[in-house]
This record gives C-alpha cells, sequence and structure tokens, in this order.
C-alpha cells in the first residue's frame, strides 16, 4: 500500500527534535516522582519535558517529542496548571498557547499539598463524626478501646491540619 505524500502550502514543518539523553533522564525522574505520588505518569512526563527544555513548548510539540496523546497531554497540562507547577508564556506572532515549568519547591509542594491532601484532611471531620458515633454507648472494654483509638486519630488529624498550613 503506497503512502500518500502530505501536501503543504509553503514549506513543510520542520520534525520536532528528538530527547537529548539529558531530558530523557529527567522524564524519566518525574515520571517515576508521579508514580511515588499515585499521579498518572503523562503529569511526570509532561513536568520533565518542561523542566528539561529551555524554550516554552506548545501542546503539539509536548505530544510530539513524548510521543502521548493529545487528551492525556492536554489533561496533564490541565493539571500541572492548576496546581501551579506550569504557567502559560504567550509569544508575540503566536496563536497557540506555550508552556514553562514553574521550578519554585515551596510553591509546587504548597499546591500540591493543597490539590491532593487538604480535600482528604478537610473531609475527614465528616468522617470522624462518623466515627465517633458508632462507638457504643456503653461502660465495657471494648467501647473503651474503640473510644481511645477515636482520640487517637482525633489527635493524628489536628496534628495534620495544624501542619499542612506549614507546608
Amino acid at each position: 500500500m503506497a503512502v500518500k505524500p502530505k501536501y503543504y502550502l509553503g514549506k513543510p514543518p520542520d520534525p520536532e527534535p528528538e530527547l537529548d539523553d539529558f531530558q530523557r533522564e529527567c522524564v524519566a525522574i518525574f515520571q517515576r516522582a508521579a508514580a511515588a505520588f499515585s499521579l498518572a505518569p503523562s503529569i511526570g512526563q509532561v513536568y520533565g519535558l518542561l523542566f528539561s527544555t529551555e524554550e516554552p513548548l506548545s501542546l503539539d510539540q509536548i505530544m510530539t517529542r513524548l510521543g502521548t496523546s493529545r487528551g492525556g497531554t492536554f489533561q496533564s497540562l490541565r493539571w500541572l496548571r492548576q496546581i501551579g507547577a506550569v504557567e502559560r508564556v504567550f509569544q508575540t506572532g503566536q496563536r497557540k498557547e506555550f508552556y514553562r515549568a514553574v521550578l519554585n519547591l515551596r510553591k509546587l509542594a504548597g499546591a500540591f499539598v493543597a490539590a491532593r491532601i487538604n480535600p482528604h484532611v478537610e473531609s475527614g471531620h465528616q468522617h470522624l463524626e462518623r466515627l465517633r458515633a458508632s462507638i457504643p454507648s456503653g461502660e465495657n472494654s471494648h467501647a473503651e478501646f474503640q473510644r481511645q483509638r477515636y482520640d487517637q486519630m482525633e489527635r493524628w488529624h489536628r496534628f495534620l491540619g495544624d501542619l499542612l498550613p506549614c507546608i
């Protein structure tokens, strides 16, 4: 089966450059880091590529260089933008959006905690209330054990609530 040639108006677009060794290693490192935090591998890949690339990249450039799908790449960029790990860069004369990595670790950690951990801590109040309500009201050793464990969980929850704003 013959492959149809692509026809371009003007000159054909330049092919996307291959990743160099440094970029490949950064992509792999951030992909493993994403997996450690139970995030999609594409999140780590996208951040690793942007981290290791000097110039801002468009969605299409990221997809092509990583060999990822448009949907997965778009979702990864959206999540990374929401937590402040990636920022949009406007380039004069370009209609496409370009992106670059944000390098402020404190900002990244705080945004990650806010996006991934705070919702669980906040919903913990409701869970603790249901847990407290599930403890029998009697004065037996089983109920006492459950009250002690509830008290411990409440202390942990307070501690996390106090600690997370510091992070």
